[in-house]
């Protein structure tokens, strides 16, 4: 046999016994995965000018989301913080600190809405970083008593200023935008959800019925059991105001939060609502598959930045929905979204930027 043909004979010899061999060979078991651990604290953000080019480190306004997650991804605890730029100094929103002052000459006069914003004249002196839902009250030495509420829905301060000798037994229907005994002052935020262009077509509208959402006023809190068929004292004496034989006695200038309780009662409604979440299955605080909030994010992931329609800028259905809370939630959704990048959930791709 030719010795080419041997050589090949002999390899062919060689790969069968391999082959065979490897045949005869018992194949390891394959050995499963352990299963993925999420347990662990996971922190996000999200902040003001980020779809313009800010970076977080330049921002004046910051949420930033702590989720502590167990094994299997289950919202353990979650809290959300609003920070602030005040004067230098970095504060949040939930602080709930206020100074406020009083000055019983003034008259309230309306602010000018719309367009030429112009601030009309108040008797309330306030310096806070929470206004949402904030209200104050006194009553002087003259028995003239002051009140001041910030509406969640047009974000303007109403201020009621009533002489010792008013019939407090009056009911609060009685106390609209058009009498003169609701006073909308300043604009506390360009950013409402309605933006009146005059004044005119509230005229009849009280602190409760000025929208569809005024419910947020009394739904809970201090104003629970309050509405329009309630006198003007039952009104006051939820913000403080005591009465003796009907006649209000002086106090000095005091203040709180009415419904949930301003930026601290509306993030801790989000956060209560988070705590027991799955977060492999709750990806975002948004449900964007809704039509008219798909189609508000353009091609870098922003939301309402740069769509025809305002009805979209903000995702208002936190109202009703998530947790009871009136935030723009679609910036609150961006932090806790960047918190489960961090957790390994979702990929930075998978982020919606949205409206701050």
């Amino acid at each position: 046999m030719p010795r080419r043909r041997l050589l090949m004979a002999a390899f062919t010899a060689t790969l069968l016994a391999l082959v065979l061999m490897q045949g005869c060979t018992p194949k390891a078991p394959d050995i499963p995965e352990p299963p993925r651990s999420y347990a662990g604290q996971y922190v996000g953000y999200s902040w003001q000018g980020e779809a313009q080019g800010v970076a977080l480190a330049d921002a004046t306004q910051y949420i930033e989301t702590i989720l502590e997650l167990d094994d299997k991804g289950i919202i353990t605890d979650a809290k959300m913080r609003f920070f602030v730029k005040v004067d230098g100094y970095w504060t949040t929103r939930q602080s709930g600190n206020a100074t406020v002052a009083i000055n019983y000459a003034v008259t309230p006069e309306a602010a000018t809405p719309g367009d030429s914003y112009a601030r009309g004249k108040s008797m309330f002196t306030v310096s806070t970083a929470d206004m949402m839902s904030f209200y104050a009250s006194g009553v002087n030495t003259d028995g003239t008593v002051a009140a001041v509420l910030v509406c969640p829905v047009t974000r303007y301060q109403y201020e009621v200023r009533l002489p010792a000798n008013f019939d407090f037994s009056t009911k609060v229907s009685d106390l609209t935008i058009g009498s003169g005994l609701l006073v909308p002052t300043v604009r506390t935020s360009a950013g409402g959800l309605l933006r009146p262009s005059d004044w005119a077509s509230l005229a009849n509208k009280t602190i409760f019925d000025i929208s569809v959402w005024s419910h947020v006023v009394n739904d809970v809190g201090i104003f629970a059991g309050v509405n329009n068929a309630s006198s003007v004292q039952r009104f006051l004496e939820a913000m403080g105001v005591t009465f003796v034989d009907g006649k209000p006695q002086t106090k000095p200038a005091t203040y709180g939060y009415f419904g949930l309780g301003g930026w601290t009662g509306n993030y801790g409604a989000v956060e209560q609502w988070l705590i027991g979440k799955d977060a492999t299955q709750v990806t975002s605080l948004v449900d964007w598959s809704v039509p008219r909030y798909a189609g508000a994010i353009n091609d870098k992931n922003q939301f309402g930045i740069d769509v025809a329609s305002g009805a979209t800028r903000t995702v208002q259905n936190s109202i009703d929905g998530i947790s009871g809370a009136t935030v723009r939630i679609s910036r609150e959704s961006t932090s806790y979204q960047r918190a489960l990048v961090r957790a390994g959930i979702i990929a930075a791709k998978d982020v919606i930027i949205g409206r701050f």
